[in-house]
């Protein structure tokens, strides 16, 4: 048990940015851990009262102190403002059994319609026999069906090192009243290579806009009532470390 409680460290940074377009940068360590994480949203300037079109960006990178191999993430959850929608009228829904065991461009020829975010994923590697293999792939966004009455995402990565194999993680995008925040997503983190990949950077952009019955629709909205937007990430790694950090950004009502 006490070996247990001494792998449980909690760390909370919160770093308020002052200033219309600044970037959100946050830097969390503990440890020998380091979790660096950018990011931000366009545009900045938004209606007090009422809903506007956004795209939200962000990147994130776990290292070391030492330069080793930092612990395999498991479980990544956000929590976003209350001041936020997200909107699927009229959008069109991917399923799972569409994208099992297809490439990137399969995938997205698959559903085209349905994508609302791109980035992509980088990891290493490890195998005690070889090297540490690099490894990366295009991360694809796209609109799930619907879970428990919540809009849903798929995103899907496929990795040719050291095998082709295509991950597909669902999240649901759940409503929640939690003081500041209206929405969180908990996104579980597959195995790499049977448990020897670690995942090391991650980059994603969400957005989209469509037209549904004459009515422009945007995926992600957001209003700006008191000067800033916030949001939370925790990230919980298989050797029991967690880390949590709050993001703030300054934005401007109007």
């Amino acid at each position: 048990m006490r070996k247990a409680l001494l792998r449980l460290f909690v760390i909370t940074g919160v770093l308020l940015l002052v200033g219309v377009g600044s970037a959100l940068a946050l830097r969390l360590a503990i440890g020998n851990i380091v979790v660096t994480t950018d990011g931000g949203f366009s545009p900045t300037t938004l209606p007090k009262h009422e809903y506007a079109p956004i795209t939200i960006r962000g990147h994130g990178r776990i290292s070391t102190v030492d330069g080793t191999t930092p612990p395999i993430l498991k479980q990544i959850i956000f929590f976003f403002d209350k001041h936020g929608s997200v909107v699927t009228k009229g959008l069109p829904v991917c399923t799972k059994s569409k994208l099992v065991a297809t490439t990137t461009k399969q995938a997205r020829a698959l559903c085209p319609g349905a994508i609302v975010g791109t980035g992509v994923g980088k990891a290493v590697i490890n195998f005690a026999e070889s090297a540490p293999i690099p490894a990366s792939s295009p991360i694809t966004i796209f609109n799930g069906p619907r879970k428990h009455g919540n809009p849903t995402v798929l995103a899907h990565a496929h990795l040719t090192q050291p095998a082709p194999t295509t991950f597909i993680v669902p999240i649901e995008i759940q409503k929640v009243h939690d003081g500041r925040y209206g929405y969180k997503t908990v996104a579980e983190i597959p195995k790499i290579a049977n448990g020897a990949g670690t995942p090391i950077y991650g980059r994603i952009a969400i957005g989209r806009k469509w037209i549904y019955k004459g009515r422009k629709m945007s995926y992600i909205n957001a209003s700006c009532p008191d000067g800033h937007l916030q949001a939370k990430g925790q990230f919980t790694f298989k050797d029991g470390t967690f880390l949590q950090g709050t993001f703030v950004k300054a934005c401007k009502g109007k």
